[in-house]
This record gives structure tokens, C-alpha cells and sequence, in this order.
């Protein structure tokens, strides 16, 4: 797939804020979502399905109706986020890892946006703390985190405890979906705000809310995907406040 580019001011943009916020000796951060922001895929999602197709743990005999039918439950998705994190309890964590990069490379080819890369290859260079904030696992988004230079410490996403290396039940709050992303965040940054910010659903507007300088909505989903209607409330969102808008396709 061929995804379109930035423009060239974004790019001139980018760099600016950075060379002003450098001469300030701002610290600086930035902050991305994860699924359909930085790739055209779900990897929480694709990892549960090779979870299912492998067998590692017992799971409903309809694993896909019961983890919709708790994003349901009182239209709040974060108890079927944590879900999905809970149901490696009592596996090493190290396995589960093993296993996500095992899901990740069965993904050919790899759908980052090349856009994104070269934007986060840019900030590396400019020693940006750059992390990535998701509703998914965190286990399951490391590898994508890895493919784009980053270690799988700048992955904020839903986990549980895991105790002498073996994953519990244990949620770890804050849960990483819409104020919780920000909270998280800020938790890992030592309160210092991002100055710039990318998502693609209405899931990331408090993400991006946060940032003091860049706000980036991305979508690539066409009208027939599920992801259509929550990523154009964020691009009405973007509209409204004057934000960046991208759509890659």
C-alpha cells in the first residue's frame, strides 16, 4: 500500500516548534497512538487472534462475542481492554512477549505508515522522548514499537501486575483510553506535557488535547471499516479546534 505523505509544511513545522522549544530548553516529548495511528492494523487485536489460533490459554468457546459484548457493557470499553491483558495470567511474561513478536512478524508486509517512521526517526534524532500510547496491551504493541526504533519502556498500554516474572489478574490503572492515555502519560514524563501529539479515533482527543504545540489527526479507514465513524469524530474534533488533519489513503 502506498500511503500519502505529509505535506511539506508539516515538515517545516516540526522542525521549527523543535528549534524553538530547544532554545528554551524545553524537555521535550512526544506522544503517539498506536493502531491506525502508526500502522494500518490493530496489533492488540491481530495478537489476540493468534492467541486464539494457538491455544495458549483457556478463553470463552466464543472468545470475539464476549470481548464485544464487554465493550458494550455500559458503552465503556476499558473493562474488555483489560480483558485481554488478564487472560495471560499466570504465563510468563517473557513467553507472552515471545508470542506477541511471533504475531508481529506473521504480519507481511508490515503496515506502518511510512510517514510516521520518518517522523519518529526525526525526533529520535532530536533526542525527543518519544512514546507510544495505547488501548491495547502493551505486550502485544512492543514489536511494532521495536520495528520503529523504540524500546518496549516508551510503550504506555493496558498490562497487570506480573510478580516475580509471572503475569496476574492485578489491572494496572491508570487504564490507557481517552483521559487515562494522558494520565499515563504524564505519569512517565514527570507531568511534562507533550508538545506533540498523533491519533486517529475519537479515543485520542484528550491525547491530543494534551499537547501544547502540534495535534495530529491521522485516519485511514475507508467508510465500510469499523474505525469510520469514531475516526471522523476526531477529524469534525480537528476541524473545530484548527488541528493537523491526514488521511494517508
Amino acid at each position: 500500500m502506498n500511503y500519502k505523505n505529509f505535506p511539506n509544511e508539516y515538515w517545516a513545522q516540526i522542525e521549527s516548534t523543535i528549534s524553538d522549544l530547544k532554545s528554551k530548553n524545553t524537555t521535550l516529548v512526544a506522544a503517539f497512538d498506536a493502531d491506525g495511528t502508526l500502522w494500518d492494523t490493530d496489533l492488540g487485536e491481530n495478537f489476540f487472534q493468534y492467541q486464539i489460533d494457538n491455544k495458549h490459554m483457556p478463553l470463552p468457546q466464543d472468545p470475539w462475542g464476549h470481548y464485544y459484548e464487554m465493550k458494550k457493557i455500559n458503552d465503556d470499553p476499558r473493562n474488555a481492554y483489560a480483558w485481554l491483558a488478564q487472560i495471560n495470567s499466570g504465563q510468563r511474561l517473557t513467553d507472552v512477549q515471545n508470542w506477541a513478536q511471533e504475531a508481529f512478524d506473521e504480519i507481511m508486509p508490515k503496515p506502518i505508515f511510512s510517514e510516521q517512521k520518518k517522523l519518529i526517526d526525526l525526533l529520535l534524532k532530536h533526542s525527543v522522548q518519544t512514546y507510544i500510547v495505547t488501548a491495547s496491551i502493551k505486550w502485544a504493541v512492543e514489536p511494532g514499537a521495536k520495528a520503529l526504533g523504540l524500546t518496549s519502556d516508551h510503550v504506555v498500554g493496558i498490562e497487570t501486575q506480573v510478580v516475580d516474572g509471572i503475569i496476574t489478574e492485578k489491572v494496572l490503572n491508570p487504564i490507557t483510553y481517552r483521559q487515562g492515555k494522558v494520565d499515563a502519560l504524564l505519569r512517565k514524563t514527570g507531568n511534562i506535557r507533550p508538545f506533540l501529539c498523533a491519533g486517529n479515533t475519537i479515543g485520542d482527543y484528550e491525547l491530543l488535547l494534551s499537547s501544547t504545540n502540534i495535534r495530529l489527526a491521522v485516519s485511514a479507514a475507508s467508510r465500510d471499516d469499523k474505525l469510520f465513524k469514531s475516526e471522523n469524530e476526531l477529524y469534525q474534533k480537528a476541524d473545530e479546534h484548527k488541528w493537523w488533519r491526514h488521511r494517508f489513503i
